[in-house]
């Protein structure tokens, strides 16, 4: 057998995988107007088996399109209210004294299923986000020195409203960089504005959520997920996601850059791109689409920059114009 027939062989098909993603996407269009970038940002991180962070203002759903996303996959589904006095323990559990057995039993919080919407998470403060450091990059919890692995799948999906809003506490970095992507949702356009009111409309508002279908199980997932691993991808594609990652840590206008982390968030989103496109290679393109939600909330202006004005955005933009693209 020669080299090119080898290849050949070991060429993953998508068809399947291709097909699904788009059942899910027609699934969330039935009720969901645009946000095209949203979903497929959401869908990639699914298939990444990594966390997403959603800020926009009120309104642009947001939560809605998380809590469609989770019912596209017949999966447990728990949805956390973050609030101002909300505790560690109402999120991860707790051990109550069972007077039957003399003994403390482990009650587990609404942290333990498989997709996880945590809304508006920066409306708790610090103590309460670090309940999920180690569930969010360890996939267990641990308590009274005993841990509870999670079951598969398990993301979490949090929503939050931007920083400058009253009322709400700044996520900190060592949690923020847990999510493999933050999408950044803005208003809808004039014509999808007139789609959704005469939508509403036609519903005689009601949402079509009742509508819905489960396109994937638990175990169609993991597969989906296995083959987004064994995606290929080139040595010098290898070294150009480096390359932009040690710039993010040499730029002037930073002061802090992207961690391996954040190199790793990069590849495997493209990996799903490249999937998600029928692709069983990635493509310089399939990086460049993940560069902005991988690294804008791991990344930190100096606070020269910041009092300038100049946005994370552009400072990424900046870093890619200045790599050539490697074909």
């Amino acid at each position: 057998m020669n080299m090119d027939e080898n290849l050949f062989e070991k060429r993953t098909d998508l068809t399947e995988l291709k097909n699904k993603i788009d059942l899910i996407r027609a699934e969330i269009g039935k009720v969901i107007v645009g946000q095209t970038e949203m979903i497929d940002l959401l869908i990639a991180a699914l298939l990444s088996n990594g966390h997403v962070l959603i800020e926009g203002v009120p309104g642009v759903a947001k939560t809605l399109t998380a809590k469609l996303l989770a019912k596209t996959v017949s999966t447990g589904f728990s949805r956390i209210q973050f609030t101002p006095d909300l505790m560690p323990s109402d999120v991860l559990g707790t051990s109550v004294f069972n007077a039957k057995t003399s003994e403390f039993e482990f009650k587990p919080g609404p942290v333990f299923s498989n997709m996880i919407l945590i809304d508006e998470i920066n409306r708790s403060p610090a103590k309460t986000q670090s309940a999920l450091f180690e569930v969010m990059e360890e996939r267990q919890v641990s308590i009274d020195g005993k841990t509870y692995p999670m079951e598969t799948p398990f993301m979490v999906i949090a929503t939050q409203n931007p920083i400058e809003h009253e009322g709400t506490y700044r996520l900190p970095e060592a949690q923020i960089d847990r999510f493999l992507f933050k999408i950044q949702v803005n208003y809808p356009s004039l014509e999808e504005e007139i789609k959704i009111i005469e939508s509403y409309h036609k519903h005689e508002h009601q949402l079509n959520t009742g509508l819905m279908e489960s396109i994937l199980s638990a175990e169609e997932l993991f597969s989906l997920q296995k083959q987004i691993s064994r995606i290929h991808i080139e040595p010098h594609l290898v070294e150009y996601i480096a390359r932009i990652i040690q710039q993010t840590r040499s730029h002037q206008a930073l002061y802090l850059g992207g961690s391996p982390r954040a190199s790793l968030a990069v590849m495997m989103g493209a990996k799903s791109f490249a999937a998600m496109s029928g692709r069983d290679f990635i493509t310089p393109e399939d990086i460049r689409i993940c560069c902005q939600p991988a690294l804008v909330h791991r990344i930190l202006m100096t606070p020269e920059k910041e009092i300038e004005g100049i946005k994370p955005e552009k400072v990424i933009e900046d870093i890619l114009a200045g790599i050539e693209v490697p074909r």
